[in-house]
């Protein structure tokens, strides 16, 4: 039985914006700003209708809101009501994610996922440099691939989460 949402949850859920988001439009701007312009806005030919698509160069860009699409470098916690939900919901979100990237790698393109933790403060610059060069490099790369711009080291990632995931521990004793 699904669970009843309150008029004021469900107006506040549906002032979220899916296309032309502020980390989005950041990306845009800085990409112009570089003079890689002639992109596609959210191209319904490609998988998972890209926030930017180059289909010439056979780059898309997914600019991924920390929230909905689970960032790996934010501890974000689960809402405290309807947890059973929310835990469906975010799982459903990140298996989109996942095939709609493997579609796109298989079909050979370069698909450059963007979290919006990596677009503010200290991250914004580096993340954008890499992004630029991500995409003007991908006209010379054979065969598809996945990356994460701006990311942390993986190894950097795994050390934090074992320290987020003690602290939590630790806290609740």
């Amino acid at each position: 039985m699904p669970h009843e949402v309150s008029v004021a949850t469900r107006h506040v859920m549906q002032a979220n914006r899916s296309k032309n988001t502020k980390p989005e439009l950041l990306v845009r701007h800085k990409l112009r700003e570089a003079g890689l312009s002639g992109y596609r806005l959210h191209w319904k030919k490609a998988p998972g209708k890209p926030d930017v698509c180059y289909p010439g160069r056979k780059v898309a860009v997914f600019v991924n809101g920390c929230y909905w699409h689970r960032c790996p470098h934010c501890a974000l916690p689960l809402p405290k009501t309807n947890v059973e939900f929310w835990t469906q919901k975010f799982a459903r979100n990140r298996l989109r994610d996942e095939r709609d990237q493997r579609l796109l790698v298989e079909q050979g393109w370069t698909v450059l996922v963007v979290w919006e933790c990596r677009l503010k403060g200290a991250h914004l610059e580096g993340t954008m440099r890499e992004l630029v060069s991500e995409v003007e490099g991908a006209a010379h790369r054979d065969g598809g691939r996945l990356v994460e711009v701006g990311a942390t080291a993986p190894w950097k990632l795994a050390v934090r989460r074992k320290r987020m995931h003690a602290h939590r521990t630790l806290g609740r004793r």
